[in-house]
């Protein structure tokens, strides 16, 4: 793939949050059409000189759109976007509100509240099985670590929704909970467990309207509490 880099601009950045700027103005490269899924970006240097930023700026922000499955970093063979990015417009919109907590939030709540209610009319006995059993595992969470089971508990009704045209949404959503988990301090097993074992009851009678209403209660619940705790860590580092 050409690299295309001499017909490659990129303004520099000037203002706060700059591993956000960065980021906004890697993914502008393809909003633009200067560079297409697929192509390799820049080597790193060059993309420090032309954003005239730090080294560990560029690198957080390349950290954050791997993570969101926007690029690839491969070693010593160079960084590219990915070559299915075309597909996942919500993954590039999770990484310009990389810094938007809010937003990342809502955003989450929009999928799986549509999925989940798909995921009510078509999941079968054996999703059911297995949400049952991520219950059961973090009730049984003696330490309160219990994330990846959380996860997994989400993934599970993505995918019940059975409609390959919002597969790449289930990135996304896995990636919004990710971001959501890393700013949770504390966490409420019974709390958790309740939420879980209502939606999952609301599943297995195949109702979606209880579905949504159980799950917006869910979100609902993170989503005040994570912003609630930041809005405390804010007020103190004043």
């Amino acid at each position: 793939m050409e690299d295309a880099k001499e017909k490659i601009e990129i303004k520099t950045v000037k203002r706060s949050t700059l591993s956000n700027q960065v980021v906004e103005r890697i993914v502008h490269l393809l909003t633009s059409g200067q560079l297409k899924p697929g192509d390799r970006l820049p080597p790193e240097m060059e993309l420090i000189e032309m954003l005239d930023v730090s080294r560990p700026v560029l690198r957080e922000a390349l950290s954050s759109l791997e993570t969101l499955e926007v690029i690839t970093r491969k070693t010593r063979g160079g960084t590219y976007f990915n070559s299915k990015i075309g597909s996942k417009p919500f993954s590039v919109m999770l990484a310009l509100a990389v810094d938007n907590l809010p937003a990342v939030i809502e955003a989450r709540m929009a999928l799986e509240l549509g999925l989940v209610t798909m995921a009510a009319e078509k999941i079968t006995d054996g999703q059911l099985a297995k949400l049952k059993e991520t219950i059961d595992l973090i009730a049984g969470a003696v330490d309160n670590n219990y994330g990846e089971v959380d996860k997994e508990f989400h993934r599970i009704i993505a995918v019940s929704a059975d409609n390959p045209i919002v597969e790449g949404m289930i990135d996304s959503l896995i990636a919004a909970h990710d971001r959501m988990n890393s700013h949770i301090k504390y966490r409420e097993r019974d709390v958790t467990v309740q939420f879980h074992t209502d939606i999952y009851h609301a599943l297995a009678r195949h109702d979606p309207y209880e579905a949504f209403s159980h799950m917006y209660k869910h979100l609902s619940y993170v989503r005040h509490k994570i912003l609630s705790q930041r809005q405390a860590e804010e007020l103190k580092e004043r």
